[in-house]
């Protein structure tokens, strides 16, 4: 994770703090992500980043901070598990609704940002813009998840031309 300065945000943490004591979504640390992350870091990275989006542009921070924190709370290793009943970007979401509704009431802003988080995998786009704020925010988060540690422990390679220039 980037930083914490999510953790001195006293309006965000209002908003997912009593949601981030719970060992349902403490769990999420076991899970691995994106190869340099866990579950639970790209999800608090997703949030507060949606967050403070929605908070910019006047919409539902709250809903946008709690659906960020909840829209991967499924228990599975997603590169392993398969389904015979659709894909895991169509699954997950419905598993992490399913999930969020047992520690949590969710609002039907809630529901459909953590329901269309993987709209561009999935077919139906979110209707409110703060779930096309979450789906994106998702996508950067993951591929920097990816994407910056592997440039950072390659960095000196692209300098040096792999080995092959001296």
């Amino acid at each position: 994770m980037k930083t914490n300065e999510w953790r001195d945000d006293s309006e965000y943490m209002s908003y997912v703090g009593v949601l981030l004591d719970k060992p349902e979504v403490q769990k999420l640390a076991e899970f691995k992500q994106h190869y340099f992350s866990n579950r639970l870091e790209h999800s608090i990275s997703v949030s507060y980043d949606s967050y403070r989006i929605a908070k910019k542009f006047h919409l539902n921070a709250k809903a946008t901070a709690r659906a960020g924190l909840l829209h991967d709370l499924f228990y599975y290793d997603w590169r392993t598990t398969k389904f015979s009943s659709g894909t895991h970007a169509w699954i997950h979401p419905r598993i992490a609704v399913r999930n969020a509704e047992k520690i949590t009431t969710l609002t039907k802003l809630e529901k459909d940002i953590i329901i269309k988080h993987m709209w561009g995998a999935t077919v139906v786009p979110p209707r409110y813009l703060e779930g096309y704020i979450v789906t994106f925010v998702d996508k950067y988060e993951a591929t920097s998840e990816v994407g910056v540690p592997l440039l950072e422990r390659y960095e000196s390679r692209f300098k040096h031309g792999f080995g092959f220039i001296k």
